[in-house]
């Protein structure tokens, strides 16, 4: 009788992320830079706020305004700005924006009263609002979908992260030592550098074909985000009696429906609804959204925590905020392994449920010195779960969209991240500066968004694994995103 041996299968071992060329590396140094730039913008302005505030005569409630006025035209453009790189050209419109954020930050450095600060601001945020999508779309047009991708994404995310740590700790230095003005300056110059070394080295990338640019999509989606965040932002600051802001409110929720009207029947639509009815696009998306917004929220009630109620410095604010970014760093550094295991899906869902976790740690924040480790602490680690959400659900949107459709995708991706980044401190941050007590209200912001991470952990896991009962094969979509 013939005995069969058994013989232990031979692992199938994944393939490696090939060496990248010299000047891919190069193209991705530039890239990477960009968005460096465009991170540390967002972090180095956190902890010089007090100091601005007293500068130019800002109340605490208004302070929300020196972030809403960089994060509103970055969202409100981005999708419009995404569809004219695909179209015109994404090198073109990416040099362009970083010129663009070049100049806007000079102004804000030499700002003479608020309404000159938040102009600079603003065009800040129009610059970003170019080179953000763009740059992500020739950095996935680059590289090819697979591990090549993966490690680029990976790269981008940890630099991303770099770029916060740094505007964190250089923000409370040189606020100390040369004042507000200086984190400004800061940008500009890092302008100066990375816009000659773009023009060399990014090669131009547009969509193959030419379609027309969707104009009435493009103008009734950037009106109605605009409409939205004003509202939003306005109610924040002062309510919702002004009469402008349910005016604004109906008007963006208007313009928005009659952009989904728009997009159902023009050929050549801003964004793809069918897209938009991936699994992964939207659900991916709804966790970025959260992620984004509740830890902005965490990150703009902290700060105010750490300096009005702890009574730190600047530079004390920073070195705690250093220490996240360097837990973050390492985060990122192993998050594509951790994907590469459990697919993106999963480590979206885990992330965000960590987050939540996390950030409900911190509810046990007092007012004695104890509380600083608490918050390096929790907020540290909860910051690295943030970055494996980042770099989860990018890799969740993006997975499987055809180059021509990239700069929808990533313009999806980073519209949710500006958009994200906009509503969670009006809607949230705002209860800690009008409370009376900071540190009551800043309790119950961490509450609620402990509470909203939570949620969102539960219904993206839910809604990345829906199928329809009865139904046959789900139509393939990303690999990683299950």
């Amino acid at each position: 009788m013939d005995m069969a041996i058994d013989t232990p299968p031979t692992p199938v071992r994944k393939p490696s992320a090939p060496a990248l060329a010299a000047r891919d590396r190069l193209v991705l140094f530039v890239l990477c830079a960009a968005q460096f730039m465009v991170a540390l913008d967002f972090s180095v302005l956190n902890v010089a706020l007090p100091v601005l505030g007293a500068d130019l005569g800002m109340s605490p409630s208004a302070l929300q305004w020196a972030v809403t006025a960089f994060a509103l035209p970055s969202g409100g453009f981005l999708l419009l700005f995404g569809r004219t790189g695909d179209l015109y050209g994404r090198r073109r419109l990416f040099l362009a924006g970083l010129a663009l954020f070049g100049a806007a930050s000079l102004l804000a450095t030499f700002a003479w009263d608020p309404a000159s600060f938040l102009a600079g601001r603003a065009l800040q945020g129009l610059g970003a609002a170019a080179i953000v999508p763009t740059g992500m779309s020739l950095l996935t047009t680059t590289f090819p979908e697979g591990p090549a991708r993966d490690r680029a994404l990976g790269i981008s995310g940890t630099l991303l992260s770099l770029g916060f740590t740094v505007g964190m700790v250089a923000g409370g230095v040189l606020t100390d030592l040369l004042g507000w003005r200086s984190t400004m300056g800061l940008l500009t110059l890092f302008a100066l550098v990375v816009l000659p070394l773009a023009p060399g080295l990014l090669p131009e990338s547009r969509t193959p074909e030419r379609p027309r640019l969707d104009v009435p999509g493009a103008v009734t989606v950037t009106g109605g985000l605009l409409a939205l965040i004003y509202a939003l932002s306005t109610a924040a600051d002062q309510g919702f009696g002004r009469a402008d802001v349910p005016a604004a409110l109906v008007a963006g929720l208007l313009l928005l429906t009659a952009f989904a009207v728009v997009e159902s029947r023009t050929e050549a639509p801003l964004v793809s609804l069918p897209m938009l009815r991936r699994r992964t696009v939207a659900w991916g998306n709804l966790g970025g959204l959260v992620t984004f917004s509740m830890m902005s929220t965490v990150v703009f009630v902290l700060t105010l925590y750490l300096q009005e109620v702890l009574g730190l410095s600047a530079f004390e604010t920073g070195l705690v905020f250093g220490v996240q970014g360097v837990l973050s760093v390492l985060a990122g550094s192993y998050a594509p392994r951790v994907i590469g295991r459990f697919g993106a899906r999963r480590t979206l869902v885990g992330s965000l449920a960590g987050q939540g976790l996390l950030g409900a740690a911190l509810l046990g924040l007092g007012e004695g010195g104890g509380s600083v480790w608490l918050a390096t602490a929790a907020v540290s680690l909860a910051s690295m779960c943030h970055l494996g959400a980042i770099i989860s659900y990018g890799l969740t949107v993006t997975s499987g969209v055809p180059d021509a459709e990239q700069g929808l995708a990533t313009g999806l991706v980073t519209s949710t991240q500006q958009v994200g980044i906009t509503v969670g401190i009006p809607l949230l941050g705002v209860l800690a500066t009008t409370a009376g007590d900071v540190a009551s209200g800043v309790r119950t912001v961490l509450a609620l968004d402990a509470a909203i991470v939570l949620a969102a952990a539960v219904l993206v896991g839910l809604g990345l694994r829906m199928r329809r009962a009865g139904s046959g094969p789900v139509e393939a979509e990303a690999v990683g995103a299950r």
